[in-house]
């Protein structure tokens, strides 16, 4: 029960927090105060309007936002996020464009499931929409699974992806962004050695820690300095009574968040104070650039604990991948079984999460794969984010990938099986 209660502590600090953030902007916004025209109850009630905002976001799950898109025909067309593949621990969806013609360009775009949510893809997908048929894996926040679901590691998530693959057919262009990198290139590999035929035209594989030993970071440093058993104990929680998860084991998103904000306090500090001042001058709106970025990045769910501890151990620690000795269900899955499928690699010279080399070191381990279907790239001056939703990815990555696609794509695309055909 003390994981429970953990669990439910910091889920009420975040609650009391919220509900004082609105008891000071809905009490400094009174009519009378209007006839004492002081600084402190306009800066009273910006941090109040900020301080709610901000921790209502962290359990809410933002909105794709993408309604309507304008084609070559100069008409806007309504976007319709469609599930097509239905599983209990996520998704895969499709963003259909309707009254345009099927984009002979299939994409599937694997999302992290690293704490956020794939909405954190949203610019990344809209930059793809002109020029490919977009799927999407769409991971489920933990603390909304039943207990009755079962388990969830690095191995389920290969075979979701697999299955995923299998459905969408051979037409298909993946692209792996961040953590799913090494397990998207495990399940390809998996489906060179069961189901050749499923395998995709091409793998794009963007920051991904494929080998995390190649190039350090604070995060790998991190994963080779404590334990197993330090990362259970402080790491992993029950999920409290107030979600349909009650009960399961999760690593949860507010813990992830005060990680992720104590990477960078001073930085994340700075940007709330700034905040709160524009908000008392009435500079701040609804959808300026700081709700904006804090509006997604605030927004973290719930990791299954046996997926964040097996990433941990066997990708982190025992560099399963790297060493080309990762096993599925038992088997050994042979990364050099791969020898149709085109590879590229993209890297961020200056990214700090996933450092150049760790991505690269894909394409060593591809030893059955000749060197004409190999491909790699060095972003300069990019971080992580860049290289996939940020300027370096618009400019200059998006158009390298998209020709690599092209270079790779057969002669048509059809549309994969419905849903109820998949089942």
């Amino acid at each position: 029960m003390r994981y429970m209660a953990t669990y439910d502590m910091m889920e009420t600090i975040r609650n009391t927090n919220q509900w004082l953030g609105a008891s000071a902007l809905a009490m400094a916004s009174y009519p009378m105060f209007a006839m004492i025209p002081s600084p402190a109850l306009q800066w009273m009630a910006a941090w109040g309007e900020v301080t709610e905002r901000t921790f209502a976001r962290i359990v809410t799950k933002p909105d794709w936002g993408i309604h309507s898109f304008t084609c070559e025909d100069g008409k806007d067309h309504i976007v319709q996020v469609e599930t097509v593949v239905e599983r209990d621990f996520g998704d895969l969806i499709h963003f259909s464009v309707l009254g345009r013609k099927r984009r002979r360009r299939q994409v599937m775009l694997v999302a992290p499931m690293s704490g956020h949510y794939a909405t954190l893809l949203r610019s990344t997908v809209i930059s793809l929409l002109p020029d490919c048929e977009v799927y999407v894996t769409d991971w489920h926040n933990a603390r909304d699974i039943p207990v009755s679901a079962g388990k969830f590691d690095i191995e389920d998530y290969t075979l979701y992806l697999v299955d995923f693959m299998r459905h969408l057919g051979p037409d298909t262009h993946v692209i792996a962004v961040c953590q799913p990198a090494p397990l998207t290139l495990a399940a390809t590999a998996y489906l060179a050695g069961e189901d050749p035929d499923a395998q995709p035209r091409s793998l794009t594989l963007i920051g991904g820690p494929i080998d995390p030993s190649a190039a350090p970071t604070d995060v790998t440093d991190f994963g080779h300095s404590v334990t197993m058993g330090q990362l259970e104990e402080t790491m992993i929680q029950r999920v409290g009574f107030k979600y349909d998860g009650v009960g399961r084991m999760v690593y949860p998103g507010l813990l992830q968040l005060a990680s992720f904000m104590s990477m960078n306090a001073e930085r994340h500090g700075k940007a709330f104070m700034n905040q709160i001042m524009r908000v008392a001058k009435g500079e701040a709106s609804d959808h300026d650039a700081h709700n904006r970025f804090y509006d997604e990045y605030l927004a973290v769910m719930d990791m299954p604990a046996e997926f964040y501890l097996s990433t941990v151990e066997r990708i982190f620690k025992n560099g399963e991948i790297a060493k080309n000795e990762f096993t599925v269900a038992g088997r050994k899955v042979d990364i050099g079984q791969i020898t149709t499928v085109a590879v590229k690699t993209v890297e961020g010279a200056k990214d700090d999460i996933s450092a150049p080399g760790q991505c690269v070191a894909a394409l060593d381990l591809l030893t059955g794969l000749p060197a004409s279907k190999k491909a790699s790239h060095l972003e300069p001056d990019a971080g992580h984010y860049g290289i996939f939703a940020g300027r370096s990815w618009r400019n200059n990555i998006r158009p390298l990938v998209l020709d690599f696609i092209s270079e790779n794509s057969g002669p048509s695309t059809k549309a994969p099986a419905n849903k109820n055909a998949a089942a």
